[in-house]
């Protein structure tokens, strides 16, 4: 794995090895295996070439699968519970873990794209427009970071910049017209810190988006599917109910940023993490999320489709919720939430 930096922002480029990416029955022989996970890697291949050789052969190899696939989730299980926050870190940032378009295709349809700010351009790392979730009509708004490199660029890894945040903003008004609910999807390091960025007023966007969604009256569900950084993430997820995959991240800053800010050495960003509370266990006892959707065994990479239903099963759970707030004291209570958070430590 490589590593560059620029003003903070850490761009990961991954070396795969050829031959993997095999696909299993209930999980998936990852392209990518994590430092924590190498010693499931072995039983995995084993798997594979039983699998590999029972094509070929007449030979019965369902029962050793069973066993082994069973030790296999079995260490998976035992791994991915004593997680540390610098591993949760990767597991967020995996390039096999769900991507906003793979939601967007398992859990809704009719999706028509809005595209363009109306101010300057289009900026494909924000997907905005009306779709439908269980025949219910809403809007619906997404990170996109891009799943290999060609996707990648044009996403430009999921960093939006000013343009980006005013096609949201844009976005939000109209669901306030139509009185639509709001579903968004945040997956960013952050908002882009280029400096035509600066040049167009990142923070400002970013504000007003923040604005908007405290004024709208209508349901907004937001969900931290990968990584939630900084206000490049909170602009879109000023919302009713926060819901947080399991292995996902949440913080003001990336661990790298944090530490080169406070040791003047991203090498220390495994420390920055700890002090972070960037999880989603530490998240909810500390009030600012208010769900942890379930992720599969080993991680919601290892089996995309369960990990996108639990996720639409608890966005429906808490979309009947946000539609059950009265209109009068939707935005109220809004607003008390996001003031309330940091409140327990001036006790």
């Amino acid at each position: 794995m490589a590593e560059w930096s620029c003003r903070g922002l850490q761009i990961l480029v991954y070396r795969f090895d050829s031959g993997l990416g095999l696909q299993l029955e209930n999980h998936k022989y990852m392209s990518v295996t994590l430092d924590f996970e190498k010693q499931v890697l072995d039983i995995e291949k084993k798997i594979s070439d039983l699998r590999e050789a029972s094509k070929v052969g007449d030979i019965d190899v369902a029962n050793e699968i069973s066993k082994m696939q069973s030790k296999v989730d079995k260490m998976l299980s035992q791994i991915y519970q004593k997680l540390t926050p610098w591993q949760t870190v990767q597991v967020a940032r995996h390039p096999e873990r769900p991507k906003f378009m793979d939601y967007l295709n398992g859990i809704f349809t009719d999706f028509i794209e809005l595209s363009g700010d109306r101010y300057f351009a289009e900026d494909s790392a924000i997907i905005c427009g009306f779709a439908k979730i269980e025949g219910q009509k809403c809007l619906v708004i997404g990170q996109e970071k891009g799943s290999d490199t060609d996707s990648r660029l044009k996403h430009n890894f999921g960093m939006p910049k000013p343009e980006g945040y005013r096609k949201v903003y844009r976005i939000l008004e109209l669901a306030e017209k139509f009185s639509l609910p709001v579903i968004s999807f945040v997956d960013t390091s952050g908002a882009f810190p280029g400096l035509e960025s600066e040049e167009r007023g990142v923070a400002e966007a970013i504000a007003k988006c923040m604005e908007k969604s405290f004024q709208i009256n209508v349901p907004f569900i937001s969900s931290i599917i990968g990584e939630g950084g900084s206000g490049g993430a909170i602009a879109i997820a000023s919302s009713d109910y926060v819901l947080m995959m399991e292995h996902s991240i949440y913080s003001v800053i990336s661990p790298e940023g944090c530490a080169s800010i406070l040791w003047k050495d991203e090498s220390k960003a495994n420390i920055a993490a700890e002090v972070q509370k960037l999880t989603a266990k530490d998240l909810i006892e500390l009030g600012i999320i208010d769900a942890i959707v379930k992720e599969p065994i080993g991680g919601a990479h290892r089996n995309k489709k369960e990990a996108i239903a639990n996720l639409k099963m608890d966005l429906m759970k808490y979309l009947k919720l946000s539609q059950s707030i009265q209109n009068g004291e939707r935005k109220a209570l809004r607003i008390k939430k996001f003031k309330s958070i940091g409140n327990q430590f001036l006790a």
